[in-house]
């Protein structure tokens, strides 16, 4: 307690860097808004009341996200949610933040085949990017009942196995620590007006989730050709690469297809839910289908066979930062990904951990059939994918750590 005190006395003077930043995201999120730019006014994804309007600041091509209507988004949350995503009063020792494990310039991963919890524990899984995940009908690689962003929040703070944030146990010191925080004691309050108790566990993960709403991505190279007529970034051979992707021969659109370059996806006005999981052959261990013990996707939570190794096919913005990749970073480059789809499923050879012939794999896709590519066109995909990367996005002060710049 001892460091969150005198980390306390240098906050202090972040409040006006916080107002300050309250004023430049307001600015900084109309000044994309123009014709045909959605700003969200009018339509259920709109910041809602309270603290001010939520402009999103959205190009032509790109709906509203969907904003839960008791969680209402507003500049204010957003800042507040930056706040509490970057401190490591949300962890139990005080050394962890939730931005740990998805860090800005790594399209929030963290480069870790499995992610490392504040207490060490490693995780069976690599922590998925966090860009656009405001559209996400489903949360995490493989558990098809986190639904909303709010209820995801509680898992790494307080969930167990593994231990992330590893806060269970201490809802009441965290209460402790953030209320005696001066920045809080103005934001929550703003953030939630009317709320006789502003600093509680619900406007917590509430503030957070609207800071990730606001982490969108859409000013790739690939986007402003194909939303803004700008050709400037895209070189021969990624519009080579562009044809492929979304070709019948690689099928790699139907997974990975439409704006956020992947399934799973709603947004203001979409009038159907759709939840997706897919089994890509990347294991066949015993020759029956299994994927490693304990990691066999959404099986390990409906318990089905039929449900083994299906996982989420994130989204491919940002691909080219994100690596390692797959659900348990197996593959470390994007080259090995292309060659596990190419070869319709990855072969493990016998005398290696979890050998066995992933494109035999009874549970597999049918979409996942294997290509033939000659060098240049594998090149020619590798150079489309690199045309995903959003730099601006990647170093966005909006979405930075804002306790680095307090002196």
């Amino acid at each position: 307690m001892a460091m969150f005190a005198s980390m306390t006395a240098l906050r202090r003077s972040a409040i006006s860097s916080a107002l300050a930043a309250l004023a430049a995201l307001c600015c900084a999120c109309g000044d994309d808004d123009g014709p045909g730019g959605s700003t969200g006014e009018g339509g259920g994804g709109d910041g809602g009341g309270g603290a001010g309007a939520y402009a999103w600041g959205l190009p032509a091509g790109f709906p509203v996200p969907k904003v839960p209507e008791d969680n209402p988004m507003s500049s204010v949350k957003v800042e507040l949610g930056r706040r509490l995503f970057y401190d490591v009063r949300l962890s139990g020792n005080g050394t962890y933040s939730c931005g740990s494990c998805h860090r800005q310039e790594l399209a929030f991963t963290d480069h870790l085949a499995n992610a490392e919890g504040s207490t060490g524990q490693l995780h069976s899984r690599s922590s998925m990017s966090l860009a656009n995940v405001a559209y996400l009908t489903t949360l995490t690689w493989a558990n098809p009942l986190i639904e909303a962003l709010e209820e995801q929040a509680l898992l790494p703070m307080f969930g167990e196995t593994p231990v992330e944030l590893g806060l269970a146990g201490m809802e009441d010191e965290l209460l402790e620590r953030l209320q005696g925080e001066p920045l809080y004691q103005d934001l929550f309050p703003e953030a939630f007006p009317g709320d006789d108790e502003p600093i509680r566990l619900a406007n917590i993960t509430k503030a957070i989730a609207a800071f990730e709403r606001s982490l969108l991505s859409y000013r790739a190279p690939y986007d402003r050709y194909r939303y803004g007529g700008d050709p400037s970034g895209m070189s021969d051979a990624a519009l080579r690469g562009m044809d492929l992707f979304f070709s019948e021969k690689l099928e790699c659109f139907h997974c990975h297809g439409g704006f956020n370059l992947s399934d799973s996806v709603e947004h203001d006005g979409t009038t159907f839910t759709e939840v997706m999981f897919h089994n890509t052959g990347l294991y066949n261990i015993d020759g029956n289908g299994a994927y490693p013990e304990g990691n066999g996707g959404v099986y390990e939570v409906s318990h089905k066979e039929a449900d083994m190794g299906r996982f989420r096919a994130p989204t491919l913005r940002n691909i080219a930062v994100t690596a390692p990749y797959m659900h348990d970073g197996s593959i470390e480059t994007l080259e090995g990904v292309l060659d596990h789809y190419a070869a319709g499923g990855r072969t493990i050879e016998a005398g290696l951990p979890n050998a066995g012939v992933g494109s035999e794999n009874k549970f597999k896709s049918e979409l996942i059939s294997g290509f033939d590519l000659t060098g240049e066109e594998r090149a020619d995909v590798i150079a489309f994918l690199q045309t995903l990367t959003d730099d601006e996005f990647l170093k966005d002060p909006r979405f930075a750590d804002p306790w680095a710049e307090a002196p």
